[in-house]
């Protein structure tokens, strides 16, 4: 995920004694070369610069990796910020392990831009070895475990605890449908041992135990896009901006969307909980809502129960926030990591999901290829023949919407979820608010301004679209994780 590069220079979390100096190469020279005559410290101070940061988890994992018929390195990247609302990377650091032991620290080169002869193509590759990191990133992070993983828990909880008339469960049913059956099938197809993703990305046999690890770091409240972007310091707190922060890349289409989406969803909620719970009291003694919520932190999220960041559940508030943020991540965080990976990876170039060698050396018969032919060695580097027409099929299935998907804003059975009209008002003004929101998005999507919409990839931002038809649209937020 991007971040905003706030400390410079990077250094490392990773044990010395296991792992050496992990600290970043990356040096104010690397940097500034290509900054418009201003310092990194006047880039920091102005939030122009960003880093896609997969280093240390990478780490500890690299020789194992590196073991099998891939290669991969750890790698940092630096963006700049410019004028046009864009980011353009400035310098990235490729890793890999020292050969005498991991105590010796990894061996590590900094690249930075170059546009003529061999430096060119190693400049291609460098940029390469960032995506396929980040290519699995999203496939084993950001989609199975923060949205498929992690809600499973909250769907066994509700069917344990809330019987199908209380309110809070009516509230979240719709945004579980079809979501345990899904989650299942991926287990005997796709992260299964040899399944799918071992076979087609990176990270192979290593890939549900990296992505068990990194959940040591997942934290519910921060789940909720607000906080997110505001931990990621894309964004900062701003009383005076309509959903109470300001972004610090103005054209973000998925935060920016995604703000709009989030305070259509918290309202909703918010007026929907405060009519079946008129005070905090009612709440505290709702002994299945209670049962709820205990179970999920103690049993469901056990290996996080003793975390001083769960919500008590004993306010109005904690629960709206709580509902918002577990329909957000079913719904629009979902549409979002999930529907765009066959537009934008289904041309393999865009998104390689593996390598299979490290950068060439200086000297070697194979760099003196570069200058000869260097779309062999791109193409002998990265996703092969067979696992790019794997990886193709399956994102492209799993980016087609259903012909009965059920879209926020929608549900089952119309308006019949209630006899109370006053819910189902509320629900009815958050459908029309949901068709104005995709109303204002189309405009955006038409504004020259906005280049991260509309630049030369000519590929605008619809993934969060409320609506959908069936197939490979690009666009539409299911209920739930349906796919």
């Amino acid at each position: 995920m991007l971040n905003l590069f706030q400390d410079f220079p990077i250094t490392s979390k990773l044990d010395s004694q296991a792992y050496g100096d992990n600290n970043s190469k990356i040096t104010k020279e690397h940097l500034e070369l290509n900054l418009g005559g201003i310092t990194v410290e006047q880039a920091i101070q102005n939030k122009k610069l960003f880093i896609l940061d997969h280093h240390d988890y990478l780490i500890p994992y690299l020789r194992r990796i590196n073991a099998t018929t891939t290669k991969a390195y750890a790698t940092r990247t630096i963006f700049l910020l410019k004028d046009d609302g864009t980011l353009t990377p400035l310098a990235i650091e490729l890793s890999k392990p020292h050969p005498q032991g991991d105590e010796h620290g990894p061996v590590t080169d900094v690249y930075v831009p170059a546009h003529e002869g061999p430096e060119a193509y190693i400049w291609l590759l460098a940029k390469a070895y960032v995506v396929v990191n980040d290519s699995c990133y999203h496939q084993l992070v950001s989609h199975w475990l923060n949205t498929h993983a992690v809600v499973e828990p909250f769907i066994i909880a509700t069917n344990r605890h809330l019987s199908v008339v209380h309110p809070i469960y009516k509230l979240l049913f719709p945004h579980y449908r079809d979501t345990m059956n899904i989650n299942s099938l991926a287990r005997k197809a796709l992260v299964n041992a040899d399944g799918i993703i071992e076979t087609t990305f990176l990270w192979g046999k290593y890939s549900l135990e990296l992505s068990a690890v990194i959940y040591k770091d997942w934290v519910f409240p921060d789940q909720a896009l607000p906080a997110d972007l505001l931990k990621r310091g894309v964004a900062v707190k701003d009383d005076s901006s309509p959903h109470g922060v300001r972004l610090v890349i103005e054209d973000y289409p998925y935060a920016s969307d995604g703000l709009e989406i989030w305070a259509a969803i918290k309202t909703w909620v918010t007026e929907y909980v405060s009519y079946y719970y008129k005070s905090d009291a009612v709440l505290k003694q709702d002994p299945e809502l209670q049962a709820w919520w205990k179970e999920l932190v103690e049993v469901g999220h056990g290996d996080l129960k003793d975390k001083s960041w769960w919500p008590k559940l004993q306010t109005r508030e904690e629960l709206i926030e709580a509902s918002t943020t577990i329909i957000w991540t079913a719904s629009a965080l979902h549409a979002a990591v999930n529907f765009g990976q066959y537009p934008y990876g289904g041309y393999i170039l865009n998104r390689p999901t593996l390598t299979r060698k490290f950068i060439p050396e200086k000297g070697s018969a194979e760099y003196d290829q570069l200058s000869k032919n260097p779309e062999k060695v791109f193409l002998s580097t990265i996703t092969g023949k067979k696992e790019t027409l794997i990886d193709l099929t399956v994102i492209e299935i799993l980016s087609k919407h259903a012909s009965d998907e059920v879209y926020l804003g929608q549900r089952d059975g119309g308006d019949n979820f209630t006899s109370d009209a006053e819910a189902v008002q509320a629900f009815k003004r958050f459908g029309k608010k949901l068709a104005d929101i995709e109303n204002t998005l189309a405009v955006k999507n038409t504004d020259a301004t906005l280049k991260n919409r509309t630049g030369p990839a000519k590929l605008p931002y619809t993934l969060l679209y409320p609506s959908s038809k069936e197939g490979l649209t690009f666009r539409g937020i299911p209920n739930s994780i349906s796919i």
